[in-house]
């Protein structure tokens, strides 16, 4: 899916985070609100943060100074030119809360389009759609998988890439593979590089990616084709192609999605993400985190890619001192620039010189 063959980008939008803007379900609403390519945010829908900014919710001074209020309805009255209503939040179960239903319709009535990361699909309902029709408005489910006419199996196709590769793998879930893809990405755009980027994840294709899937609502046998047919997609315009990783390929839980991921991209870098400071795994404690080093074999048993640098949660000097690679943490001050440093001296290393590696490497 690419959302913004669909748009006249940037689009003016509302974020819907109800109960969870600034935390962890949030994390697509808190994405798209600090982030997003596509969607310039113009007000935030959540009443438990209702009346503070989001630069004090995300504690963080990128975040847009744009009003946080209890309903779409007061969204509306502060953003009047609003063209899509995001929902940012895929509440536990996977059902559409009954609560949100009437700001849903608000939005429609209003023309808004609606961009849609629950697991429930409105373009699937009756009851949405002909609401949608009657306002001219359309609805976006970016969780919905491909067709089955869009399904194949891995077939290497994507070796015939042109452009350079860089996987971003991790230790874990939930350790900034997303946010290290997009800095990555944004880092090489301001370097002055032809860089595009491919999402896994729903908050990845709210931000903008250039082509996406939310690779875990695939069948197994597929997922590494689609990934095949995105990197491809994306590869065709660009000399270098970011691919967002899912959850980690020692966890036992999610390894199936992870190597999908690594096989279907068949990257020529891998950069790995990973939060020193973590033992168990995010929402499997009896699940220990295997750590860098593990990770590293894996990528390097079961790929032809190196893995060349490390995004750190922690303090990247500390961090650069535990590992033989460099680390960086996107964070801090010059750190995506320091990562992409790593990424482009990686690339020129495996194909032998730098002049071999001169679209990604400048020089």
């Amino acid at each position: 899916m690419n959302l913004r063959e669909q748009f006249d980008v940037p689009v003016p939008a509302i974020v819907l985070a109800e109960g969870e803007f600034g935390e962890t379900g949030g994390k697509t609403a808190n994405g798209v609100v600090t982030h997003s390519e596509l969607f310039d945010a113009r007000a935030v829908v959540d009443a438990e943060t209702a009346g503070r900014t989001p630069a004090d919710v995300l504690g963080t001074d990128d975040a847009p100074d744009v009003p946080i209020v209890e309903s779409v309805e007061a969204a509306l009255d502060a953003a009047p030119d609003a063209r899509a209503l995001v929902i940012g939040v895929a509440p536990a179960g996977g059902d559409l809360p009954d609560a949100w239903v009437a700001d849903i319709e608000d939005a429609i009535r209003a023309g808004c389009d609606v961009v849609s990361g629950l697991h429930v699909f409105l373009s699937e309902d009756e009851r949405w759609t002909e609401l949608a029709d009657e306002h001219g408005a359309r609805l976006f489910d970016v969780r919905k998988p491909p067709g089955g006419d869009e399904l194949r199996v891995g077939d290497g196709s994507v070796d015939e890439v042109a452009a350079d590769v860089v996987l971003t793998l991790g230790t874990d879930c939930a350790v900034g593979k997303r946010t290290t893809t997009f800095e990555l990405y944004r880092a090489a755009r301001e370097a002055g590089l032809d860089a595009g980027w491919v999402a896994t994840g729903q908050t990845g294709i709210m931000v903008g990616a250039h082509e996406g899937v939310v690779v875990d609502r695939v069948p197994a046998d597929f997922a590494a084709g689609v990934v095949e047919d995105a990197v491809a997609a994306v590869g065709a315009d660009h000399d270098l192609v970011f691919v967002e990783g899912q959850a980690s390929l020692t966890h036992r839980a999610y390894s199936g999605v992870t190597l999908s991921i690594l096989h279907g991209s068949w990257p020529d870098a891998v950069v790995l993400a990973d939060e020193p400071g973590r033992t168990a795994r995010t929402h499997f404690e009896s699940f220990a985190v295997e750590g860098v080093d593990a990770e590293r074999r894996l990528v390097e048993d079961l790929s032809d890619a190196d893995v060349v640098a490390v995004s750190t949660w922690g303090d990247s000097a500390v961090e650069g001192e535990r590992h033989d690679l460099p680390v960086a943490n996107v964070y801090e001050d010059g750190g995506p620039a320091a990562l992409l440093s790593a990424v482009r001296a990686g690339l020129a290393d495996g194909r032998g010189t730098a002049e071999d590696a001169g679209s990604v490497t400048g020089e």
